[in-house]
């Protein structure tokens, strides 16, 4: 991944509501540039946002993509067929046991991505060891083939029982698929997910095929029209995609295994955060990304990202999010642990069947868009709520691009909400503000509390269009003390793609008691994954010695279904007490993380995982500007609850904010959000132009 001189580094993140356009120069120039964004043809609004900032060298391009996301939320994938062995046709139906609402007895779990019809059995048979049982009835599988492609199929998944351990029986029908029908996409689980679980294995192993068609189009799309627009450079650059995982991977690569780039855009304001706790000396960061649509928490502790090693896609507008378990399609991949809900600027505000204020899921995205946008919305927003409230600028939005109508938020608000409730506008405008900072919270709780770690030791990286606005009443209620809220906060997450490293993620299933481990097999093991890992690195046309490998294993008592990853550092392998020092240091994780630790219980190894990284050249500069550099002089009568009630508040800019801690209430407008200083907190802006907020008692 390498920049041509003097070149600028192009960064492309798409959200829901908004696409977010960075260029950075080696030489330290910053420009941005916020355009709504195109649900009909994203490349559209890409285009749109790229075009005012050039002609300049670009030398290559980060993109962070909701495509993949919104595929399998709108099940608009390709239709795909499923091979598996007989058996075990109905593996995807069964599924797990497990509600993502314990007493909601009128929860359906969602249709599987694969129709019954097509899914379809081969005679074959490889056992718990890897040995062939029965082999693979060749003639049957011909014919099974044959009659997916007169179904007109678009890709094909093929998950046979412990192909994990020994692929043979899936490699010659790759090969059979390959002979009959060269051009069907065709996704291997020996290659998607060579893991333990039939299950996460067959759900994985489909969505990478169902995705797979779409994302390819997409993104062949996407390159052909940026190749069209910069023409004016030396070369082609190259196209990287944002993986789940926190690394890039290529474009090509993310055709092929779309499953990592499901969580893409959400990963990439963790990278963001983690760049900036970096800079100004932080080591625990609790970050909230809040768009148009969603809202996002992750947590950094002691400088290190958390991750997972599954979560789950498609539980209704929530996706990859630990709030939703059992409520969508498990996706057995390595990703950064990010809970979301839908709570964003275009949350829609009603009522439900008993009367009860909500606020969200549902959005009004980018069209129609909350009602003061005057593009067609009808329904009340979260953004209409903050105009009512006098938070917005009552005009416009993103430095005068997005004018507002301000009577419209006011009369949506009143008919729809406040009439029905017996409350003035502002009283219920100021209870779907708090009501969103309440789902917000539930988010953030599931990254920290639950996980068993304190918010209240965190530092709060507030960022996205929305995140600053509502930071300090979702703090409140965690019993944060800080927060720090970013220079270009609506436009973070496509810096944070900018600073994301090459990465490549191999998992090998390796069951074992800890105690009947043999340390020389185990190195064995773990070389051949690293051989592995270079060839695809190599196979991508990247330098594989400037490779930095890192090890982990996933570890449970024995009997236990789930399992937590730890890092394991090559030289402590041969060392006497490894296994020993391993199993403690599972022990205190499970214990934090559970609340309990069983000393008398074995302890059993169940994957080894390895990440090659290829870190990346990263632009450096001293302080990001925002884009309005301009000072500004005027108030805004505000609304903070009935209280306080209304006040007048200053409106600044960023660069008016001081180092000394100046007392609220006051406004920070900039071009891509508004930072919201209430009465009870104090504000300051620090060296490297990240205004602090401190809480009151």
């Amino acid at each position: 991944m390498n920049s041509t001189q003097n070149a600028y580094r192009l960064g492309i993140d798409i959200g829901g509501t908004f696409t977010d356009i960075v260029l950075i120069g080696e030489d330290g120039t910053v420009l941005t540039q916020k355009v709504p964004s195109t649900p009909d043809n994203y490349a559209e609004g890409i285009i749109a946002g790229v075009t005012p900032l050039l002609p300049r060298q670009i030398g290559e391009v980060v993109h962070g993509t909701t495509v993949a996301t919104n595929t399998i939320l709108e099940r608009k994938g390709a239709l795909t067929g499923l091979i598996t062995t007989k058996g075990f046709r109905d593996v995807l139906e069964i599924g797990r046991l497990r509600y993502p609402r314990l007493y909601d007895l009128t929860w359906e779990k969602p249709l599987p991505l694969v129709s019954r019809r097509l899914r379809r059995e081969v005679a074959e048979r490889i056992d718990a060891n890897g040995e062939i049982v029965h082999p693979l009835n060749v003639e049957e599988a011909r014919e099974v083939v044959r009659w997916m492609v007169a179904q007109n199929i678009e890709s094909l998944a093929v998950c046979l029982i412990n192909a994990y351990l020994n692929p043979t029986h899936e490699r010659q029908l790759g090969e059979l698929i390959r002979e009959l029908a060269p051009d069907l996409p065709v996704s291997l689980s020996c290659d998607v997910l060579p893991e333990i679980k039939e299950y996460e294995r067959t759900s994985t192993t489909v969505i990478n095929a169902y995705l797979q068609p779409v994302v390819s189009r997409y993104l062949h799309s996407l390159s052909n029209r940026l190749n069209q627009q910069l023409t004016h450079t030396d070369a082609i650059p190259p196209l990287y995609v944002m993986q789940s995982n926190g690394g890039v991977m290529s474009a090509e690569s993310a055709a092929e295994m779309p499953i990592h780039i499901i969580e893409s855009g959400p990963a990439a304001g963790v990278i963001a955060s983690l760049t900036l706790a970096e800079r100004v000396g932080l080591t625990n960061v609790l970050t909230l990304d809040m768009g148009g649509t969603t809202a996002k928490a992750s947590l950094i502790e002691d400088g290190q990202i958390m991750h997972s090693p599954e979560y789950q896609v498609g539980g209704g507008v929530s996706v990859g999010t630990r709030l939703s378990k059992g409520g969508g399609y498990p996706l057995r991949v390595p990703a950064i642990d990010i809970a979301e809900v839908g709570a964003g600027g275009g949350s829609i505000v009603y009522l439900d069947t008993g009367g009860a204020l909500r606020v969200g899921p549902q959005s009004a995205g980018a069209v129609p868009g909350p009602a003061c946008y005057a593009l067609g919305g009808e329904e009340p927003t979260l953004t209409d709520a903050n105009v009512v409230l006098g938070y917005l600028n009552p005009d416009y939005l993103a430095g005068g691009a997005l004018p507002l109508n301000a009577e419209k938020a006011h009369q949506t608000l009143h008919d729809k909400i406040a009439a029905p409730l017996n409350l003035s506008t502002p009283d219920a405008a100021h209870g779907v503000y708090r009501i969103a900072a309440a789902n917000m919270a539930r988010a953030a709780r599931a990254v920290s509390l639950e996980r068993g770690r304190d918010p209240r030791e965190f530092v709060l990286c507030a960022f996205g269009g929305n995140g600053p606005l509502h930071a300090t009443e979702l703090a409140e209620s965690l019993g944060v003390k800080q927060l720090l809220i970013p220079p270009s906060p609506g436009l973070f997450s496509a810096f944070g793609l900018l600073y994301a490293d090459i990465a490549y993620h191999l998992v090998q299933t390796y069951k074992r008691l800890l105690t009947e481990l043999d340390a020389d097999e185990l190195k064995e093991t773990l070389t051949r994954l690293e051989g592995s890992a270079q060839e695809g690195l190599l196979a991508e046309g990247e330098n594989a010695a400037q490779v930095i490998l890192q090890r982990a294993v996933d570890l449970r008592y024995a009997g236990q279904s789930s399992e937590l990853t730890l890092p394991v550092v090559d030289a402590e392998v041969g060392q006497p007490q490894f296994f020993d020092t391993l199993g403690e240091r599972f022990a205190a994780d499970h214990e934090r993380t559970y609340g309990h630790r069983a000393p008398d219980d074995p302890i059993e190894v169940v994957n080894l995982r390895l990440t090659a990284i290829i870190p990346t050249a990263k632009s450096q500069f001293s302080v990001l500007q925002p884009r309005n550099a301009q000072s500004l002089t005027s108030n805004r009568r505000c609304y903070f609850g009935r209280e306080t009630g209304w006040l007048e508040v200053p409106v600044l800019s960023r660069n008016q904010l001081g180092s000394e801690l100046e007392s609220g209430p006051f406004i920070v407008e900039e071009y891509d959000t508004t930072i919201l200083v209430p009465p009870r907190c104090t504000g300051r802006r620090d060296e490297w132009g990240n205004v602090v907020i401190d809480m009151g008692s």
